[in-house]
């Protein structure tokens, strides 16, 4: 591993944020009181770039939660005269991350606040809030400055990006299937079997996902208070598990791959989730999309059980769930360079790609 300078140092944060200043606005940080505007304005935003999705009040109402979060130094809202929210930018972190330090920045500007150098301030803020978040952190691991964007975005946001230094790293494809078309039936082996999602399972269903992501590029282990959080719109009853009922822990434990979490978990006998769907259903995209749909948020495999059919088997169980609700499609998203090749197994199965994203960063 090449040698790191000190995170302070290369995350170089300012001692001072940058103000801002441009459109004629009254700024301050955001309050839990501005949920409702906020959520005017970001749909506005949304509709105005021709983004493929709506927020609700709960999304909104997520980004005032989790014990990690400072959204009175991490947050900007730009009001105008009338006390209408015309700008937004929201910096956070992940608690958590052990390979990568992250920050993520989020924030836009009304289509009436455009052209007037706000977008510029505002970001160049974000940016600097940013990395004075990294150097916080302490953590003297590689660190990452991202900010993601729809293919729809306006040509101008994207310049932004790459004139503040950022390179688009990483694209996202977003699928849909058609459920109108036959869903698999598939015969797990061994001692596997399908269950529908439980909170007794939930926390099982996390130590799989840390193992079943961690070769993934920019994914990071999720803490008990991480895995919970943002789950507004999530759908129970539409999220099923794979268990294995009868594990091998003597090879688990003897497996260098096997986290200490699990073998913690296999020792005590707890019960050992193999693979997941989680889904969630967005009600207010469907209006914008021109179909309803089942979201399938979370897709993985425990390494040590891959090649076994565990992803198609929970994938069918939650795309027969979309279909009994009278969902007429599956939708998903997947990086186009998921190592695991989700996107050939997608494709066999029967989706299509229908819009995209990408994720710009800074690295350090």
């Amino acid at each position: 591993m090449s040698f790191l300078a000190p995170i302070a140092q290369r995350a170089a944060a300012p001692t001072d944020l940058p103000p801002v200043t441009a459109g004629g606005l009254g700024w301050r940080p955001a309050a839990r009181a501005d949920a409702a505007a906020l959520l005017t304005l970001k749909n506005e935003i949304a509709a105005a770039d021709d983004e493929p999705y709506r927020e609700t009040i709960a999304e909104v109402e997520d980004l005032f939660t989790g014990a990690w979060r400072d959204v009175e130094r991490d947050s900007l809202v730009g009001v105008d005269r009338a006390g209408s929210l015309r700008a937004w930018a929201f910096v956070d972190t992940a608690p958590g991350d052990v390979t990568t330090v992250r920050a993520f920045l989020n924030g836009g500007v009304h289509p009436t606040h455009r052209g007037m150098g706000v977008g510029r301030e505002l970001f160049g803020w974000e940016v600097a809030r940013g990395r004075q978040l990294l150097a916080a952190s302490g953590k003297e691991i590689p660190g990452r400055i991202a900010v993601y964007a729809e293919d729809t975005d306006p040509p101008a946001k994207l310049r932004l990006y790459e004139r503040y230094g950022f390179t688009a790293r990483r694209f996202y494809s977003d699928l849909r299937r058609d459920l109108a078309g036959p869903v698999p039936d598939v015969a797990l082996d061994g001692a596997l079997r399908v269950v529908p999602w439980s909170e007794e399972l939930d926390e099982a269903t996390r130590l799989a996902h840390n193992d079943a992501f961690r070769d993934h590029w920019g994914s990071e282990p999720r803490d008990a208070q991480s895995w919970a959080h943002g789950r507004s719109e999530f759908a129970p009853h539409w999220s099923y598990l794979v268990v294995d009922d009868a594990p091998d822990v003597e090879a688990l434990l003897a497996d260098e791959h096997t986290d200490p979490h699990t073998a913690a978990a296999l020792r005590a006998g707890g019960p050992l989730v193999v693979g997941y769907e989680m889904a969630s259903r967005y009600d207010e995209d469907f209006g914008v999309r021109g179909y309803t749909f089942g979201y399938t948020e979370l897709l993985g495999v425990r390494r040590a059980y891959r090649g076994r059919k565990v992803a198609v088997a929970a994938l069918a169980a939650g795309m027969r769930a979309f279909a009994a609700d009278g969902m007429q499609y599956a939708v998903l998203d997947v990086d186009t360079e998921n190592p695991s090749g989700a996107h050939g197994l997608y494709a066999s199965l029967g989706y299509e790609k229908v819009s995209g994203s990408r994720m710009y960063s800074i690295e350090l």
